[in-house]
């Protein structure tokens, strides 16, 4: 979309309805933010319910006594429901994120968003009610479903911004995403605060809560325009394509826009049907396809959730006596930085900052790992630690947290868009359930004697 209209009257970048617009359908953005931080807090009180549930005595261990150890080793029971519980959410967006195309084609972004916030009522009202029934089960149900909608929500939200957005403000607003998936990280964090909702009383009403963002969505919606590119390329609407440009924009001519479109739509009518296989196999989308599926996995495997979903425990073994206020000022870093590669990022370019942002992560993961080893030798080193991992979400949020959600959109065509989007999703779901399901692994084993039995017991 251009500036202004040829008529020569200045239509607004930024307007009251397009902002409107881009604010409520990143609330489905909130809830997938919220849905990934807000196991992190409550995970002892969790665990310690999970134990009642299961007649599990937790100052048992399985082999020899442990509890003298400042990372005494929990149950395996405990184990495998915990990381089920956080990983599940994984499996639900792998799982939606292949029918991401198919339903925005058929039923358009806007319907579509509205259609799948039944997902995350039902998700959120499942885990609201925990307490009241076997709370595992509820639980891994609820987070199921919660991913099945986040699934959905991270490839919808992106594909609509990125066709109701202005050009010069499509790499803005497009961060607007990672934007709301940080804050619902961070109201996670701030309402499983023992004093708020994070305690033995009250703590199925802070799962119960990302039901919220949905239900305010449901309500914002109806007012939004549906995307003009879909209208006009996809169901060949012109006079609707129209109207809703008019109405984004504030405009009164839009022939500059229909006539893009136009020509955007006659390239794709040479084309067959753009399928997955067919991403795959033709070498004209080879190069895109190799960039989009790169940055995701780039994205997720730099341990980035890790520190989403368990870095209270990694503040408890960094000797922090408050490792849930140390979590909420990770997630203020969070938004300070994502706010940042806002204005950054139609300057800076996306390459550069992506480039950057994977570096410092890499330097910042290797003083976390110094840290944590030495932290017995030298107190200090524990500082170290907690610094390097507010630097290293910082460095995130730089670039390889918001760029890949939205490049997919700008690399690819209307036709080959929504199974673009759907490919690099799957993507970055994947990589997401193999660190949120390895990591409570990885990180006991990191601190049993070697040639041991416990380690035997887990390995």
């Amino acid at each position: 979309m251009g500036e202004s209209s040829t008529d020569g009257r200045s239509g607004k970048e930024l307007t009251g309805l397009l902002f409107l617009s881009v604010i409520a359908a990143v609330l489905g953005s909130l809830q997938f933010g919220y849905g990934l931080g807000v196991i992190n807090a409550p995970q002892a009180i969790i665990e310690k319910h999970y134990a009642h549930i299961l007649n599990i005595d937790q100052n048992e261990t399985m082999a020899g006594n442990l509890t003298q150890s400042p990372n005494p080793v929990k149950d395996r029971r405990i184990i495998i429901y915990w990381t089920l519980s956080v990983s599940i959410f994984c499996i639900g967006g792998m799982f939606s994120s292949f029918f991401v195309g198919c339903l925005a084609d058929r039923l358009g972004r806007l319907k579509s968003m509205l259609a799948i916030n039944i997902l995350a009522i039902v998700g959120a009202l499942l885990m609201g009610l925990a307490k009241f029934g076997p709370s595992h089960i509820l639980i891994i149900a609820g987070r199921a479903i919660t991913g099945i909608y986040c699934g959905l929500t991270s490839g919808l939200v992106p594909m609509y911004i990125g066709e109701i957005s202005p050009t010069r403000l499509r790499g803005a607003l497009g961060t607007m995403h990672q934007l709301a998936i940080v804050t619902g990280i961070l109201l996670s964090q701030v309402f499983g605060l023992t004093f708020l909702l994070g305690n033995d009383r009250l703590w199925p009403a802070i799962l119960g809560l990302s039901g919220v963002p949905a239900f305010l969505q449901t309500i914002l919606l109806p007012f939004c325009p549906e995307s003009p590119r879909y209208l006009y390329i996809k169901l060949g609407k012109e006079e609707a394509a129209r109207e809703s440009l008019k109405r984004l924009l504030q405009i009164s001519d839009t022939d500059k826009y229909i006539e893009e479109m136009k020509k955007e739509k006659e390239k794709i009518q040479k084309q067959r049907n753009v399928s997955i296989a067919h991403l795959f196999c033709s070498s004209s989308y080879r190069q895109p396809l190799t960039i989009a599926l790169m940055l995701h996995i780039a994205q997720q495997l730099s341990g980035i959730n890790a520190i989403f979903y368990y870095s209270t425990s990694i503040f408890r073994q960094a000797d922090l006596s408050h490792p849930v206020y140390a979590t909420i000022g990770v997630g203020v870093v969070n938004i300070i930085f994502t706010v940042v590669s806002v204005f950054l990022v139609e300057y800076a370019g996306r390459r550069s900052l992506y480039i950057i942002g994977l570096a410092g992560m890499c330097c910042c993961a290797f003083l976390m790992t110094v840290g944590l080893v030495f932290q017995h030798n030298f107190t200090w080193m524990s500082y170290l630690s907690m610094s390097a991992i507010f630097i290293f979400v910082a460095f995130f949020e730089i670039g390889p947290g918001p760029i890949p959600w939205f490049i997919v959109a700008e690399l690819f065509s209307q036709g080959a868009r929504p199974a673009a989007i759907t490919i690099a999703g799957f993507c970055n779901w994947t990589c997401n359930f193999i660190v949120g399901m390895c990591f409570p692994y990885i990180a006991i084993c990191s601190f049993l004697p070697k040639g041991s039995e416990e380690e035997s017991y887990w390995t």
